[in-house]
This record gives structure tokens, sequence and C-alpha cells, in this order.
């Protein structure tokens, strides 16, 4: 078991406490009832203790091993868990490049990817698709600009955080790409990609649930920082989600999604930290 909390972790010794003054409210109105011989005082103060450190042995495991959250953010459910993003019922959020590009030839768009993945087994017919992307008509307002010298893929290019809803899947302009069709972004792009996103949330997801994929997690090259921790960005969308002032009222929520493979990297017992 990979120990990605603390043995002594704050927030478990927090837990621990409050577990251990509702024993301790127990023993207390046990001990009105039951009158222990003096001479097996010792052995039970003994088992008491070990009791209380097996306990504490047991949250530590158990925080240890959580493969979800959930958090209340102004009264909005935030549910981080394992998952596949293409299994998740209601609106599901796909990232693509600043171009909407389509073309899955592990140069522009890798097929190892969920862009890449929801292409080749989503899309039925990839020109029609272009078509939807290119004639509509909120994109349009929504482009900066086009890259005119561009060899390979689109050319038009969209603000990040821009959303093309397409049945049941939110496809958002994610990251920004350099002349060798690799994807980066700067640590103040994303904070405004996020910004711009949940603000396209709010217009287009119409009290349904939305379910999100860890966003720049993987091949995404932050610029200005050498790593950047899966971690960090999972609680860079949450704050960003609480800062938003969105509302998902009940029983719409959003669901970030993390892939198995990356789920080592996540300690969803500090998210705990985020309502306190």
């Amino acid at each position: 078991m990979k120990k990605k909390v603390n043995f002594f972790d704050r927030t478990l010794r927090k837990d621990y406490w409050t577990v251990l003054s509702i024993i301790s409210i127990l023993v207390t109105l046990g001990s009105i009832f039951v009158n222990i011989p003096d001479k097996r005082k010792l052995i039970v103060a003994t088992i008491f203790i070990g009791i209380l450190l097996v306990t504490y042995v047991i949250m530590w495991i158990r925080a240890n091993l959580l493969r979800e959250m959930k958090i209340s953010i102004d009264n909005s459910i935030v549910e981080v868990r394992v998952g596949n993003i293409f299994e998740e019922e209601e609106l599901k959020v796909i990232a693509f490049n600043e171009y909407f590009d389509t073309l899955v030839n592990n140069v522009v768009i890798s097929e190892r990817t969920l862009n890449g993945m929801y292409i080749k087994n989503v899309i039925q017919d990839v020109a029609e698709f272009d078509k939807l992307i290119e004639n509509d008509e909120s994109l349009m307002e929504k482009t900066i600009g086009t890259h005119q010298n561009r060899r390979v893929g689109k050319k038009k290019r969209y603000k990040l955080g821009t959303i093309f809803k397409h049945n049941d899947y939110l496809l958002t302009a994610f990251t920004k790409f350099d002349d060798e069709n690799r994807a980066f972004l700067y640590m103040n792009d994303y904070v405004n990609f996020l910004l711009n996103f949940w603000n396209e949330i709010d217009i287009v997801y119409n009290g349904r649930s939305i379910s999100i994929p860890l966003l720049g997690s993987g091949i995404t090259r932050f610029k200005e920082y050498n790593s950047i921790s899966d971690q960090e960005l999972l609680e860079l969308l949450i704050w960003s989600f609480k800062i938003s002032r969105i509302k998902f009222t009940y029983p719409s929520k959003v669901s970030i999604i993390i892939h198995d493979s990356r789920s080592g990297k996540i300690n969803f017992y500090k998210l705990k930290e985020l309502t306190q």
C-alpha cells in the first residue's frame, strides 16, 4: 500500500479525536453500571489503550485506501472518485486543444488521450463533426484568430474554456499548441481557462450533473513549472469551482473522475481539508 496519508496527518488526528471523544463518553457511561475489580483494572486499561491504538491504525489504513471523496461547497456536492469518464451518465467533459482539432495521428492528437479516444470511438463521422464545429454560431463568437501558417490541423483558434456541446459531451478548448503540436499552458492560462470554463458550464449544464476528468494531467506541459502534481491540479480544479459561485442543486452534482492509472497520485483523504 502506497502511503499517501502521513501517519500523523493533521486531519486524521482531528478525526481520531472526534472518535476518541465518542469512545470516552461511552466508556464513562459504561463505568457507571460496571464495577471493575482493582486487580483487573490494569488489564482492562491495557486492553483499552490497545483498542485505541488499533482504532487509529485502522483509520490511517482506511484513509490511504480511499478511492473517492464527497465534499460540499456552498451546498453543491463535488464528488472525486476513480472511474472511466466514458462510462459516466449525464454530461461528460472532454478536453480538446484551442483549435478543436480532430486529426488523430499521434502527432496532432494521440490515440491514447481522452481526446483521441473520444474522436475514434464516439464520433462516427469526423467530417460531419468538423462541420458542426465550424458552423456553430456560439463558437464563431469565441474565435480569437487564425494560424494561417499552421502546417497540420485546423487554423482557427478559440478562447480557452470555450465549450461545444455535442450530445451528452461538453467539449472544451483546453490547451494551447506550439509549432511542433505539443500541448502546453502557462499557469495563468490554466487559471483563466478554469474561470471561463465554469462560466461556460453555468450556461450549458441546464441543471444536469457533469463529470470532468482531471484536466491537465498527463501530457500537458506547464511552461513555468518543471512539475505540477496531479494532487495540485485537482485542488486547483476544486478551488476554481468554489470561487466560480456556480450552484449545482440536488440531485445534480459535479464528479471529478480520476483514471485508475492516476489514482495512486491522489490523496483523497486530504480533500477533506478543502471544506474546513
